[in-house]
């Protein structure tokens, strides 16, 4: 009798144990012998059904029963957060459980470069968070919700300012913008409002002129130069004749030759019909451009032109005549390479 009960008691104790391990697997079990980690995207609106055929489409855990039987127990189910997690390949169950239950995600690194248009920028981040391209158009264009932050559907690309920020991926448009104006503000704080200010500029009038810089020259040592000859121009009351707010204008970025015809294209952006700067931005301009507009370099030059050696690099001067051979030049070479 002895051993009979010892044996059902060595049978349960088994039994029992056997239990236990399964228990621990499923709680504490890797998701990935591999360690292989994972990204796991759960977009706005989903419920746990939702994340459960999410988790099997990915492949992230080994076994969908193991992940629901816990989940329910952690009460998962009711906590569905959206967002971008970052699976580490040592994670178990409960690991997992744990941060999406939180709402623990992972952000985004978003890259602004330059952008010419709004639809450029819109699409860049549609790419890279769970926003879509039209709803950021939207409020670019909301002359009432930018009214708000004293910008115009105009001069709010100069909000932009070319960098790397961090997001989260379930951004919505308005938090994403808001989020734009306040990492604007944080970079004019300081000494760059006044260096502005030194040069009767604000900072959207800053963002709008370094816009014309950025698109004049890719040399960056030449950029404070530039800058120099527009301020000059702007305060003697000469118009900026700049030819990057013509193509602006005409909306054709590849033009090589600016004819008389491009010229007198009526557009607010065209600086050859009007004076001063124009409404907005021609382009996101980098913080180098923003740069050599708030440090231009000081000199007489009113004019400039590119050289007809087709280095990238300009010609500068302080008269009209100097200007006129410097640019008949550059019109014998265009000639000369057949450039229409």
């Amino acid at each position: 009798m002895k051993k009979i009960i010892f044996f059902f008691l060595l049978i349960a104790f088994l039994l029992g144990l056997l239990w236990a391990l399964e228990i621990y697997f499923r709680v504490f079990g890797k998701l990935d012998e591999a360690n292989a980690q994972h990204i796991l995207y759960i977009p706005t609106g989903s419920a746990y059904e939702d994340v459960l055929n999410i988790l099997k489409e990915e492949h992230v855990v080994k076994n969908i029963r193991d992940f629901d039987w816990l989940a329910k127990k952690m009460n998962y189910p009711n906590k569905v957060f959206p967002g971008r997690y970052l699976i580490g390949g040592d994670y178990t169950n409960r690991d997992l459980i744990e941060k999406l239950r939180g709402g623990k995600q992972d952000p985004v690194q978003v890259v602004l470069g330059k952008f010419r248009t709004k639809n450029e920028l819109a699409g860049h981040v549609a790419k890279r968070l769970e926003v879509d391209s039209f709803s950021i158009l939207r409020i670019l264009n909301d002359e009432i919700f930018l009214s708000k932050y004293n910008l115009t559907k105009d001069n709010v690309m100069t909000v932009f300012i070319p960098n790397s920020y961090e997001f989260y991926w379930n951004t919505n448009a308005e938090k994403f913008f808001e989020k734009m104006y306040k990492e604007s503000e944080k970079f004019w704080q300081g000494d760059r409002e006044q260096q502005a200010r030194n040069n009767n500029l604000n900072p959207v009038q800053a963002v709008v002129l370094a816009s014309i810089v950025e698109e004049e020259s890719q040399v960056a040592d030449e950029r404070p130069l530039i800058a120099g000859v527009y301020l000059n121009r702007l305060q003697k009351n000469i118009k900026l004749q700049a030819d990057p707010t013509v193509k602006f204008a005409v909306n054709n970025f590849a033009l090589r030759r600016i004819l008389t015809i491009h010229t007198k294209y009526d557009s607010p952006y065209n600086t050859y019909l009007h004076p001063g700067l124009p409404p907005g931005p021609i382009c996101t301009p980098s913080i180098n451009s923003i740069e050599a507009v708030l440090h231009p370099q000081k000199h007489d030059y009113i004019f400039f032109c590119a050289k007809d050696d087709f280095s990238g690099r300009h010609v500068f001067s302080s008269t009209y005549r100097e200007h006129q051979a410097n640019a008949r030049k550059f019109q014998a070479a265009l000639n000369r390479n057949n450039i229409k």
